[in-house]
């Protein structure tokens, strides 16, 4: 694994797991002073959505320890770009303007893919 991709997605996988962790337990209630959207979105959605972000952090890192399919990440770093531009439709919809976190989670995400190619 190279050190950019190395770098790039140890971030990226331990900003998901934190996320995807406190999506995938806490209570609504809970959630709501981190993260203002969650009372559009029903419960399980979001308890699905940690779960992604779990699998995902996993799909960066593991796969070219491992060396199995290391491929993979190449997916799992254009999927995170992907969930992010979503995540910057629900904020921008529901008239959250503090979007700076998703702007960041994107250009990380997006700068993941390019060495990822080359695994």
């Amino acid at each position: 694994m190279n050190i950019a991709y190395g770098i790039a997605a140890g971030l990226l996988a331990l900003f998901y797991l934190y996320a995807g962790t406190l999506k995938t337990f806490r209570s609504a209630d809970q959630l709501r002073p981190m993260m203002a959207w969650v009372d559009r979105v029903p419960l399980p959605a979001v308890r699905a959505l940690g779960a992604v972000e779990i699998l995902g952090a996993a799909g960066l890192v593991l796969p070219p320890l491992t060396g199995i399919a290391p491929r993979s990440a190449l997916a799992v770093a254009v999927g995170f770009v992907l969930l992010q531009a979503g995540a910057l439709v629900v904020h921008l919809t529901g008239g959250d303007r503090r979007i700076g976190l998703n702007i960041a989670l994107v250009a990380l995400a997006g700068a993941t893919v390019w060495p990822a190619t080359s695994l």
